[in-house]
């Protein structure tokens, strides 16, 4: 008989979620702390602590009828359990097993105390795969479980994550504690949603996908409980991105002024079709009555800046100031320098200003942008001290978003009273990802370069094959062009390298020398670092490989100013070589370089090797780059080969982020993205397209869930991410 549960024992069963586990019925102190290491701190913890795999054994075969080589269920008796010991250490269990057909030997390794567990006459059930050696059937390590009478048979098991003091069955026995413990719970998700999906309760999902019948009910579970976190996770997102405008009225800019139809003419070319989608998209989110969270997201070299500038003209025939903040000088410079005509062209002010910037330069700037004298400044994190200020601040952008923490991305905005937003990345985030991480942005896409007439090719090198990427950059030196030569690290200091070597040695053993994992370069993060690596390498290559060239040296340690020269000197062909980190992975322009050799490429991520090679092959001559490894790792190489194939920024990102978690993608972990326990950003991508149009719906029609259909979810938001304070922006 099913049960039935008054509404008073269904709010203590829904508050039961965040009470701590020694609310379920046998969970001690002792064990609250073994839960606790696991991650389950509450009875919520403990119900969303999956299964990992599971053990079907519907499968029941007999001795005679199981096939060698089948991953089958046998069910019979335990006839005989011995203990061999071939060596000291290398105890193996080994028991018979039999039915009415036959016998099954079953040999299980260190697990002593099986041999007193396990008595003769007792029902087992052994699952695994089936093997025939030594004149009888086998099965090694199998998954056993001791079945009295008719019981066991045709079950499914959950394996839980487990640990050396909680083992799996011990878990089994703690969920379904919790699961009778939180029965009856409300659900979170209103009934129309449900309806709509075609998804199942909450309740029903959380007893399936732990104690499923059958293999069907896992699926039928795991999509509602996938489609709960990302609904939960695009209502907080979009909550936090709204709240930057309570209070405040928003700006609907003008998108047609006399700027914006001058800044159209003095464009030296027509946009792309994707392009003026994406200015459309952006001008339309400016001229709404809301606060305008947008994000373009383009391949390298795809014209991303040129769009934004719009923005720029949009702000200013509205009576607004614009802010562009770059992550490095030298992309700050860059953008100083393309877009610098073109805004003086529309008749708009502008003004660089950055860490370089002298004394006397930097305060008339800053007046002057206080006073409302200057429409755009581009600059760096200059632009986030207190004094700085623009009192008709209404449209910021941030280029190369996930460079900038949480904190520097909400100071850019709260220079203004409530700006609308643009965050552009040139790293290529699949759609799924994009909403995932940014639910609370809309979103504009550019995957075409314009008027790309250079081809690039990739080429993949061992350290033993690494003269064939001289070669090729001596051919075009040659011909008068310029090479990169990128190193994942200046250098490391010489303890992290003794302590690297040994946690290496000690993991797996290997001699190789140690490689600190590549991180994204930001200004200062090398300070500390041991630079004599960079200045070998770059000195190694001036006397012994590019002899007749000049050779040069770029890494974020150096002070901006002497970035920006060394940078500028490339530019104008006063450097032939330039043996650089990855601070010239985004927004770095020099057309007439056409070779890139990455050292030690198998450190780098997929994306970010993607978005390196984008440096070459910008001019009218063919890109040449060589990826060059000294992995032995078959994977290792065979994960570089992706971007031998393909030269697609998004191609090569679906498959990066097949092999990595997505927040190593980005360069680092976004916000809210620690609640998804689920959601695989591949499979999923029509549930995570659910769940963002159906937060949207949620929050236009009740803004604060205050609604009573709607408190449940604002309860599970409020509880599930009560520890997560950061959003994108603020």
């Amino acid at each position: 008989m099913t049960q039935r549960r008054t509404p008073s024992s269904r709010l203590a069963a829904t508050l039961a979620l965040d009470e701590p586990v020694t609310r379920i019925p046998g969970v001690s102190t002792t064990r609250q702390g073994s839960l606790a290491k696991l991650g389950m701190r509450t009875v919520r913890d403990v119900l969303s602590h999956y299964p990992r795999r599971y053990m079907d054994l519907t499968c029941v075969r007999t001795t005679a009828t199981a096939q060698i080589g089948e991953q089958c269920t046998i069910k019979g008796t335990v006839h005989e359990v011995k203990l061999k010991r071939p060596r000291y250490n290398l105890p193996i269990v080994e028991i018979s097993i039999v039915d009415d057909d036959g016998v099954m030997i079953v040999s299980v390794f260190h697990q002593p105390w099986l041999k007193q567990k396990l008595k003769e006459g007792q029902g087992i059930m052994a699952s695994g795969k089936v093997e025939f050696k030594y004149g009888f059937m086998r099965m090694t390590n199998p998954f056993l479980e001791v079945a009295e009478g008719e019981s066991g048979g045709g079950r499914i098991i959950p394996i839980h994550p487990a640990s050396e003091k909680l083992a799996a069955p011990a878990i089994r026995k703690i969920v379904a504690a919790a699961l009778d413990a939180a029965f009856g719970m409300h659900d979170p998700v209103p009934l129309p949603l449900r309806l709509k999906r075609g998804i199942v309760s909450r309740g029903c999902a959380f007893s399936a996908i732990h104690f499923p019948k059958d293999v069907g009910e896992v699926d039928v579970a795991r999509t509602r409980l996938v489609y709960e976190e990302l609904l939960l996770l695009q209502l907080f997102l979009m909550k936090k991105g709204d709240a930057r405008a309570v209070g405040v009225e928003p700006v609907r800019h003008v998108v047609d002024g006399d700027r914006m139809r001058r800044l159209a003419d003095a464009v030296p070319f027509r946009l792309t079709a994707e392009q003026d989608d994406a200015r459309r998209d952006i001008l339309a989110s400016m001229a709404a009555p809301r606060v305008a969270n947008h994000m373009l997201l383009g391949d390298v070299g795809t014209g991303k800046t040129i769009v934004a500038a719009f923005g720029f003209a949009a702000a200013a025939d509205s009576g607004g100031q614009s802010m562009l903040l770059a992550p490095t000088e030298v992309l700050a410079r860059q953008h100083s320098k393309t877009l610098g005509p073109l805004l003086a062209a529309s008749g708009m002010r502008h003004a660089l200003l950055a860490g370089s910037t002298s004394s006397v330069d930097r305060a008339d700037i800053v007046e002057r942008l206080a006073e409302g004298r200057i429409d755009v400044v581009i600059g760096t994190h200059a632009l986030l001290e207190d004094d700085v200020t623009a009192p008709n601040l209404t449209f910021v952008v941030i280029d190369e978003q996930q460079r900038f923490g949480v904190n520097q991305r909400a100071k850019a905005l709260s220079k203004g009273a409530a700006p609308d937003a643009l965050f552009l990345t040139a790293t290529p985030i699949p759609r799924s990802l994009a909403l995932a991480l940014f639910g609370n942005l809309s979103l504009s896409y550019l995957k075409q370069r314009p008027n790309e007439v250079a081809a690039r090719q990739t080429t993949i090198l061992s350290n033993a094959q690494k003269g064939k990427a001289y070669d090729g950059a001596l051919a075009e030196l040659k011909a008068g062009r310029q090479a990169y030569v990128v190193c994942p690290l200046i250098g490391v200091s010489s303890e992290q390298r003794d302590e690297g070597a040994a946690n290496k040695k000690a993991v797996d053993g290997g001699d190789e020398a140690y490689h600190p994992v590549v991180a994204i370069e930001e200004e200062g993060d090398f300070e500390a670092d041991n630079l004599t690596a960079a200045r070998d390498e770059a000195e190694f290559l001036q006397k012994r490989v590019f002899v007749d060239y000049r050779v040069g040296l770029l890494h974020g340690g150096m002070a901006p100013d002497e970035k920006a020269q060394v940078m500028e000197a490339f530019r104008a062909g006063d450097i032939d070589v330039l043996v650089t980190t990855t601070v010239i992975e985004v927004g770095v322009d020099v057309p007439n370089a056409t070779v890139m050799i990455v050292e030690d490429a198998d450190r780098f991520g997929l994306s970010q090797l993607h978005q390196l090679r984008g440096r070459v092959g910008r001019g009218g001559h063919a890109g040449k780059v060589f990826l060059v490894s000294a992995s032995k790792q078959p994977q290792a190489l065979r994960r570089l080969e992706a971007l031998e194939k393909s030269d697609d920024g998004f191609e090569i990102a679906q498959y990066d982020l097949s092999l990595r978690r997505e927040g190593d993608i980005l360069g680092n972990r976004q916000s809210g993205t620690s609640a998804l326990k689920l959601v695989n950003i591949m499979r999923d991508s029509e549930i995570i397209e659910w769940a963002n149009e159906d937060a949207r719906s949620l929050l236009d029609d009740d803004p604060d869930l205050a609604l009573p259909e709607h408190k449940g979810l604002a309860r599970e938001v409020a509880a599930v991410f009560k520890d997560d304070h950061s959003v994108l922006g603020g």
